[in-house]
């Protein structure tokens, strides 16, 4: 009687915590009255901030540099980024009673307010949202904000939502929209959501650490998970080798695939330079596990060859979970500056700190592809000179700045 009853309060006590787990990984509350008042006026006021920003102007999916009509942004002063990541942390902070807002904000006019919108539902996985988000997956203009859209959809991982992820598979008017949707429908079918952590991480993230990490001086600790879970923690290298930060895009970047293949041929180069060697990615796990091999094998329109099961066999490196961006902020990355692909991402960079945790070198890019090689990169290891001269880097137009 006694070992029943335990049995069962156990079983009792695990019920709540996956129903308290359930309600805070997709709340169904919605605010009434003046609580709903003023959550709706707490969203105008984010959305607001966004509305009255400049911003570079995107066309087919590609941030074009506002002085120069050239795909990227050249002024590292740019505040485009800021805008995009602190209005996401602050929707982020209000949570799902925020929700309705977020719906509406889907039909406004500007096309950030309503890409921030897509991108905050799915990071709260607001499963009230599904009907609004596949209207905008279906209807909306931009390939900016219809990518983002499947991206939540496939975060939030609704079954019901699948056959308009897969009618979006064939959208024939975007490349960009077909990808994600086909990412977003193998997440939905392996049970792959947003986790809370993702959430966690845009609300924790803090301005004042934005951008701190400066040459000659001490790296600024972290740590981060790669994609099989085990967590790397910058200062346990300090006093052993040198360290390697390189951030990519997505699995949808062929310079950033090519970038792995030279990782791959230079092995036994960089392990003879003694040197720790990441790679980084502002996603969350899913995303990042696809850019490795780990989870589908995605039609990618650049390559007709795989890469699954030469990354699968090769990838000597650890491949960084930089959730929210939190660490790439810190370190200059920039998360958000510009759109490649029709989607938001940060600045290609790369920062080497020497085995006495001494920050010797960062870049940060320009415009797509717009860094150095990962020969250069060794070459810096070798030589201890750290200069980089890059030619075909944009210079901002005279003019006032963002």
């Amino acid at each position: 009687m006694n070992n029943n009853y335990a049995l069962l309060a156990s079983l009792a006590a695990v019920l709540s915590a996956l129903l308290v787990a359930a309600n805070a990984a997709e709340p169904s509350s919605k605010p009434t009255g003046e609580e709903g008042q003023d959550m709706a006026k707490q969203v105008a006021e984010i959305f607001a901030r966004v509305s009255a920003h400049e911003f570079n102007p995107t066309a087919n999916g590609f941030t074009q540099d506002r002085g120069l009509n050239k795909p990227g942004v050249a002024s590292l002063e740019d505040t485009d980024w800021r805008v995009r990541t602190l209005a996401v942390r602050d929707l982020v902070r209000l949570g799902a009673p925020a929700s309705p807002g977020l719906v509406a904000a889907l039909l406004d006019q500007s096309v950030h307010v309503r890409y921030l919108a897509a991108m905050t539902l799915g990071i709260l996985r607001a499963a009230d949202a599904v009907p609004a988000l596949e209207q905008a997956l279906r209807d909306d203009k931009d390939p900016t904000v219809r990518s983002q859209a499947a991206i939540a959809l496939g975060q939030i991982g609704q079954v019901a939502s699948l056959p308009a992820i897969r009618a979006a598979q064939k959208d024939g008017s975007s490349a960009d929209v077909q990808y994600q949707a086909e990412l977003a429908a193998y997440a939905i079918e392996h049970g792959l959501p947003a986790a809370p952590a993702l959430a966690q991480s845009y609300a924790a993230l803090d301005e004042a650490t934005f951008g701190s990490v400066q040459v000659g001086q001490p790296a600024r600790d972290f740590q981060l998970s790669d994609t099989d879970g085990r967590v790397w923690r910058l200062a346990d290298f300090r006093g052993t080798k040198p360290v390697v930060l390189i951030w990519v895009f997505a699995d949808w970047c062929p310079v950033c695939h090519g970038e792995f293949r030279e990782l791959i041929e230079l092995r036994q180069q960089f392990e003879a330079a003694n040197a720790q060697v990441f790679t980084v990615e502002c996603h969350d796990l899913f995303a990042c596990r696809v850019m490795v091999g780990k989870e589908l094998e995605p039609k990618h329109w650049f390559s007709k060859t795989s890469f699954k099961e030469a990354y699968t066999k090769s990838i000597w490196w650890p491949h960084l979970v930089d959730l929210a961006g939190a660490v790439g902020a810190a370190y200059g990355v920039q998360p958000m500056s510009f759109a490649v692909h029709s989607e938001y991402i940060n600045r290609p960079s790369v920062v080497i700190v020497d085995k006495e945790g001494i920050v010797r070198f960062a870049y940060y890019g320009t415009f797509w592809g717009d860094r150095p090689s990962i020969h250069h990169l060794l070459e810096m290891l070798r030589s201890g000179d750290y200069s980089f001269d890059a030619p075909r880097r944009l210079k901002p137009a005279p003019g006032p700045g963002g």
